[in-house]
């Protein structure tokens, strides 16, 4: 009976459904370029950011272990992206940029884990692969903002007059998923040896996890459905 009793009382931790953070990631993705450039856009766009974040920790979130871990690396990503748009002065790009690439990492890993670990594909499965894939080029637009504010106006060139001559905000979406697909446009270039190999390890991470992702969704829909 205590056994029991003390069964009931202990948390239960379960995976949030994955659906919630491919919605986040399509609301930030949307809606984050058309309003950047409007008055109070960035704050939009801080708010949106935060969603994604938070959506993230709570969607692998399968264990105290790792939501303790997705919380700690959450505030100071959350917590600096803020403090930067309010007193860009007292907090710079730097610190939730780094967080932000901590945090996003984190969240793709266990995210893999999920698919790969999966018994058989459901809409969790499917919702998880999306969703890591539009982490990994979030993740390089972080990356590739912050080598540009560590190496400013050396890292990329820019081969075109139209739009900014900065690497941040939708110009580095922009960027990083046209590298992730291996599209290349030519428009943007990276210079510097740290902006090349960026650029490279995303162009090898969208064709490795394709195949990788086709070859192990076909093996659980073509496996036989267990217990």
């Amino acid at each position: 009976m205590k056994r029991s009793v003390k069964s009931l009382r202990k948390p239960r931790f379960g995976r949030f459904s994955t659906v919630q953070l491919l919605i986040a990631l399509g609301l930030f993705f949307i809606w984050a370029p058309f309003v950047e450039e409007i008055e109070g856009g960035e704050l939009i766009v801080s708010a949106l950011f935060s969603l994604v974040l938070l959506a993230g920790v709570v969607a692998v979130a399968d264990s105290k272990r790792v939501l303790v871990i997705a919380i700690v690396l959450a505030i100071p990503a959350i917590a600096g992206r803020w403090m930067n748009h309010f007193r860009p002065d007292l907090v710079p790009p730097h610190v939730f940029l780094t967080a932000g690439l901590i945090l996003i990492a984190f969240v793709v890993a266990n995210l893999l884990r999920f698919v790969l670990r999966a018994p058989s594909v459901n809409a969790d499965v499917l919702c998880a692969s999306i969703s890591a894939y539009l982490m990994l080029g979030l993740m390089w637009t972080l990356a590739y903002w912050l080598v540009d504010q560590l190496t400013p106006g050396g890292a990329f060139s820019f081969n075109t007059n139209a739009g900014t001559r900065s690497i941040n905000g939708f110009t580095g979406f922009y960027f990083s998923f046209i590298t992730l697909s291996t599209v290349g446009y030519g428009d943007i270039t990276p210079v510097s040896r740290i902006a090349r190999w960026l650029a490279a390890m995303e162009a090898m991470t969208g064709l490795l996890y394709v195949a990788v992702l086709i070859a192990r969704l076909v093996a659980l829909y073509s496996s036989p459905k267990s217990e």
